[in-house]
């Protein structure tokens, strides 16, 4: 499987505007800049899309490792806490925190922290992210 995203940008750093898309069409020149990514401006930002792409990758991974032990979520929510931090030669990623509510009828707490770091190790984007990623869970 193969997709893609793009993005355009035009203008100094500072000044400058984008626009990132991605081939689904769930994102369709949403509009980015140094204002959005460092400011809290209206847009949206790298890390924020990275942040999305991490929780929902996570989900699904631990979805699927869920039914393999034959438990089913009624519901689970993921936040994912991107931080990019000033370093010696620009910025970085330099963690990223997952926080897990979920409710897993018949799952007891032990067996659902271990299932769900299982997911933290195995999903796609945890194993392409070269950061410090740490996990922490509620079970409803």
């Amino acid at each position: 499987m193969k997709t893609s995203g793009s993005a355009v940008w035009s203008g100094g750093i500072k000044d400058g505007r984008g626009a990132i898309s991605t081939v689904s069409g769930a994102l369709q020149s949403a509009p980015y800049g140094s204002s959005s990514r460092f400011e809290g401006k209206p847009g949206t930002n790298p890390e924020e899309l990275i942040g999305a792409a991490h929780a929902g990758c996570f989900t699904m991974a631990l979805s699927l490792i869920l039914g393999e032990a034959g438990l089913t979520a009624e519901k689970m929510e993921t936040k994912a806490e991107v931080t990019l931090d000033k370093v010696a030669d620009g910025f970085a990623i330099t963690a990223i925190h997952l926080d897990l509510r979920a409710k897993i009828p018949g799952a007891d707490k032990a067996t659902f922290e271990e299932l769900a770091n299982k997911a933290k190790m195995g999903c796609p984007v945890s194993k392409v992210l070269n950061t410090n990623i740490t996990l922490s869970t509620t079970l409803l």
